[in-house]
């Protein structure tokens, strides 16, 4: 029995993974497309829907740490992806999420993944996170004055 749930728990686990990487694959795609071809304007709009179902999916995380799914502490991902669905984001997000969601993939469906694979996911981080977390900060405190006459 234990390894019928294991099974499912892998199938699961790949099926979610490849699914937000294609999701993420899909953002990144719309968001270069949309640039190159009729610039910023149009980027939220065109990006919006796979956006929105991508980085709101990402929810489904802390249920995987809260029910033991995944080792993820819910304590780190809760923020993580509090912050994210708080300020969206496309093209600085696309990448690591990508790279992530692929890896895990590749590591649920064949049990590993290969070493470029390994190190882009652990090393992309050093760069990509400190940036996004700064630039969320910084997109929040710009917009507290917008929010403030809203109130």
């Amino acid at each position: 029995m234990a390894g019928f749930f294991s099974l499912l728990r892998r199938v699961y686990l790949t099926a979610y993974n490849f699914t937000l990487f294609i999701g993420w694959f899909q953002v990144l795609f719309t968001v270069l497309k949309t640039l190159k071809e009729s610039g910023h304007e149009n980027l939220y709009r065109a990006a919006e829907k796979p956006l929105l179902f991508s980085q709101t999916a990402a929810v489904l995380e802390i249920l995987h740490g809260l029910v033991g799914l995944v080792r993820s502490p819910v304590t780190a991902t809760l923020p993580q992806i509090g912050s994210r669905l708080f300020v969206v984001w496309g093209i600085l997000w696309s990448f690591p999420e990508i790279i992530r969601y692929f890896f895990f993939g590749l590591k649920e469906a064949f049990g590993s993944a290969p070493s470029w694979l390994l190190w882009l996911r652990y090393s992309t981080f050093l760069v990509l996170y400190p940036t996004g977390i700064s630039s969320e900060v910084g997109l929040i405190y710009n917009a507290l004055p917008f929010i403030k006459v809203q109130i």
